[in-house]
């Protein structure tokens, strides 16, 4: 079986655009629905065929060309079952655990409430890739705008349940503000802090952030590292739970 080919690119002002391609088939999904024009100026430069968008939850900036990309490709509109009634378009809902068939490529849906109440991450167990969206960024995750901070633990903590070669990619070129916030709760990091100058290197050159791996997530996002002693110790929760220990990590991040 070929490899599924992927297409980055920016959507509206700091979205991520995704075009996954499977070469033996034809078969072509979006990841999410940011923006119209560059999703179809993707697909022009790559000469691929709208098939899919696989949703992962209901935001405007996730679902906002839906109805222009499936009146002009009839593509079928993949998305979380717990938010099916405010998904543009949706054709087929999927929960927790579900799992479907892309293009002979096996897909499992892992609930990760938090950000939304049923947002959703698309994972291709065979081909190690895990799409997002706003559960986990690159040194961050997604606002806990529905959801509470122990559900956007246990998410994360699925998430970090997956092989550490695990390529990710994410739904927000956030990572430069992230990073300048994580060192300023684990700043004994040394790993994180060559990464942070990486990113400003990388950034100040206009390249991308995305995609990480959960292996380097899990080593330098502090989000995922409630557990961590060091960062503990210095945010003075060293007998608080994981839950209470994230809870301040992100309360943190929104006050930065």
């Amino acid at each position: 079986m070929a490899a599924l080919e992927i297409e980055l690119f920016l959507c509206r002002t700091d979205n991520f655009g995704v075009l996954l391609h499977d070469p033996e088939t034809g078969t072509t999904a979006s990841i999410d629905a940011p923006e119209e024009q560059p999703i179809l100026d993707a697909l022009q430069r790559r000469g691929w065929m709208l098939t899919h968008i696989l949703t992962t939850h209901h935001h405007q900036d996730h679902v906002a060309a839906n109805l222009a990309l499936k009146t002009r490709f009839d593509c079928a509109i993949i998305g979380p079952a717990k938010e099916a009634s405010k998904i543009p378009g949706i054709d087929m809902t999927i929960g927790g655990g579900g799992d479907f068939d892309f293009a002979g490529h096996p897909v499992e849906a892992i609930e990760t409430p938090g950000h939304t109440g049923g947002h959703i991450c698309f994972y291709f167990p065979d081909d190690k890739l895990l799409f997002a969206a706003d559960t986990l960024f690159a040194l961050g995750c997604g606002r806990l705008f529905e959801g509470t901070p122990a559900d956007m633990w246990s998410s994360l903590s699925k998430l970090m349940l997956l092989p550490d070669e695990t390529t990710v990619y994410f739904g927000h070129e956030y990572t430069l503000s992230n990073a300048r916030f994580a060192v300023t709760v684990d700043p004994d990091n040394q790993e994180l802090a060559k990464r942070a100058a990486d990113i400003e290197a990388l950034r100040a050159k206009g390249g991308f952030t995305a995609p990480t791996t959960i292996g380097l997530e899990k080593r330098t996002n502090p989000f995922l590292r409630a557990k961590d002693p060091a960062i503990r110790k210095h945010l003075r929760r060293e007998t608080a739970s994981d839950t209470e220990v994230f809870a301040e990590i992100r309360k943190r991040k929104d006050n930065f």
